[in-house]
């Protein structure tokens, strides 16, 4: 089959090739000391850092979810790239891993070659913001199976621990503080309720997303396409300067099913209501569906998107510490004994 014969088929390789000239400049910021030649080979190659005895490779993959379907009615792409990385790498930094380098998938219904670009412009600056590489990737044009104006993105990433600086919650104990640090806003979970809620699956979804909001002092769309926060340098940064005893990304699941797996048997986290600032999007969607406060810290991270457990006498300068690398962070709660879960109180 020709190449043209490939092009009426719905595969446009020269749209390929323009797609790759273009990221080119958004893959080299993101180069970091380990990264083995560039982009186009077979593989992407990263040489293990010499400064670990034992080291560790920890690994995190993951998707954005239906937040594309605001990226989609938007037409708006530049940032739904750094919620895939996060969603990858904020993981790997919780077992006090450093995120070494990150690869993504992007399946799309036709290759638009700016598109593409804007798309991995948001990965770079994922990769930059969490300090690792993107060093490849894949771009599959795939007509007939995605609609011509959508795409799918994934991706995950690898980081290094030092195997006896894991954390894995063996040190978390009854009387721990628990610090939480303040969310960007939803993130990139609870998108399905989301778009039922603003009505995205009706005919005037764009209109609603262009309405601006008092309450949230932005429109819809611009506070539903807010990226999500990347949490890696400010926590790598606590394990160093203060120590944590374990540590939850709060994504899907929310507190009810994301801050168990924090915990060892035995230990149950107690988490006070009113501590922090709950963001206004928060009590927009409870009012809206009438939702129970039960199922809303069941699916959405309720403007908590990391939580951390410190000795009760480091608190004050875990908060300062995380304070000082630019987030916001409030005690809200500590760990007690009794049935492994959570308490919200």
């Amino acid at each position: 089959m020709s190449e043209n014969a490939y092009k009426q088929a719905g595969v446009d390789v020269e749209a390929g090739y323009e797609s790759v000239r273009l990221i080119k400049d958004d893959v080299k910021r993101t180069a970091i000391e380990g990264v083995i030649g560039g982009i186009g080979g077979f593989g992407g190659l990263f040489e293990m850092p010499k400064n670990y005895e034992n080291p560790v490779l920890v690994s995190g993959t993951d998707g954005v979810g239906t937040k594309l379907r605001v990226a989609f009615l938007m037409d708006k792409h530049d940032t739904i790239g750094q919620d895939c990385v996060a969603m990858c790498v904020n993981d790997v930094a919780c077992s006090g891993a450093k995120p070494l380098f990150f690869l993504d998938y992007l399946a799309v219904g036709k290759n638009v070659p700016e598109k593409i670009a804007q798309i991995v412009k948001g990965v770079a600056d994922g990769c930059v913001k969490a300090g690792c590489a993107l060093v490849g990737g894949e771009t599959a044009e795939m007509p007939g199976f995605y609609p011509v104006d959508e795409y799918d993105l994934a991706g995950f990433s690898v980081g290094v621990v030092e195997k006896s600086k894991i954390t894995d919650g063996a040190n978390a104990k009854a009387g721990d503080k628990l610090i939480g640090i303040a969310s960007s806003g939803i993130h990139s979970n609870g998108y399905s309720l989301v778009r039922k809620l603003f009505g995205l699956n009706d005919a005037n979804a764009k209109e609603t997303l262009g309405t601006y909001s008092e309450k949230l002092g932005k429109t819809i769309g611009e506070e539903l396409l807010t990226p999500t926060k990347i949490y890696v340098k400010p926590l790598l940064k606590l394990i160093d300067e203060v120590g944590i005893n374990t540590v939850s990304h709060i994504t899907g699941g929310g507190f009810i099913e994301n801050v168990p797996r924090m915990l060892p048997e035995g230990l149950k986290a107690v988490i006070h209501k009113g501590t922090w600032k709950v963001l206004p999007i928060f009590e927009l969607m409870r009012e809206k569906g009438n939702i129970p406060e039960r199922d809303m810290y069941n699916t959405f991270n309720m403007g908590i998107g990391m939580i951390v457990a410190v000795d009760a006498d480091k608190a004050d300068a875990a908060v300062k510490c995380l304070t000082d690398a630019g987030e916001t962070a409030y005690i809200i709660g500590e760990l007690a004994e009794g049935e492994t879960g959570v308490e919200i109180v």
